[in-house]
């Protein structure tokens, strides 16, 4: 990276990672051209609307932080062109994206890997096993998050898919693209909390699923860098990107001892 200070030099790295506390956008726009074999994002969702949900059993509110407002849907779905405009100049030309959503901005996020180049591959559904109770008694427990999985619309793209290790490791069946699992356990989460910090089992399947040993992975909403450990575990180098300087400082309490 170069330009901007704030981005120039990690904030943290060792082998095989790199944090970097700057503003996304900033940083994604400083990096190499087709340099990235593989993305996961899990943008901001947009839903802090001052209502409340329920964790651990307690009444809290679904408010994550201003990163997490915006004022209109035009704002919404323009944040999503932007950021994937310029994943996509960094993924390389046989790269995947994984973009993880719930109903609050999963569809802006698809149409928006449409108009910026991408053909989307898979529509995962994970469906937790242990949702948060629907407090209001109005509507259906929401009990599933969606994560896309694309590649560049160009034909001279050919994604990797680990086909046979996944079939291995669904019994000798073809998986299918529903995941059923529980939510992030505690014991994920003994160096502090992060607001949607993903279990540790969804990155290491998607990271098996589409990328070779040795592969760089980014992240540019990285929170408390679940997929850096995965990548840790898995042997792929981990770049991620978070402008919160409380997230990265959990994130490298989570690399240090992963």
């Amino acid at each position: 990276m170069n330009n901007d200070a704030n981005c120039l030099i990690p904030f943290f790295e060792d082998a095989s990672s790199e944090l970097y506390l700057c503003d996304t956008f900033q940083a994604l726009g400083q990096m190499q051209t087709e340099c990235i074999d593989m993305i996961f994002a899990d943008p901001p969702y947009f839903l802090s609307n001052d209502g409340i949900s329920c964790s651990g059993g307690k009444r809290v509110s679904v408010n994550k932080g201003d990163w997490d407002k915006l004022n209109t849907l035009e704002d919404k779905h323009n944040f999503n062109r932007r950021w994937l405009n310029l994943c996509r100049k960094i993924l390389k030309p046989d790269g995947t994206i994984w973009v993880s959503g719930t109903l609050h901005n999963i569809y802006s996020v698809g149409m928006a890997l449409e108009q910026e180049g991408f053909k989307i591959i898979n529509n995962i559904t994970w469906q937790k096993t242990n949702p948060s109770p629907n407090l209001a008694c109005r509507c259906f427990t929401h009990s599933t998050e969606t994560i896309l999985w694309a590649q560049k619309n160009d034909k001279h793209s050919r994604h990797y898919f680990n086909y046979q290790l996944m079939k291995e490791l669904n019994g000798g069946k073809q998986m299918k693209d529903v995941w059923t699992g529980t939510l992030t356990p505690k014991s994920e989460k003994i160096y502090g909390r992060h607001p949607t910090q993903k279990p540790l089992y969804i990155l290491e399947r998607l990271i098996l699923a589409s990328t070779h040993e040795g592969d760089v992975v980014l992240d540019p909403f990285c929170g408390s860098s679940t997929t850096g450990v995965a990548c840790k575990k898995l042997g792929r180098k981990y770049i991620g990107i978070d402008n919160n300087s409380e997230y990265i400082n959990l994130s490298i309490e989570r690399l240090m001892n992963a």
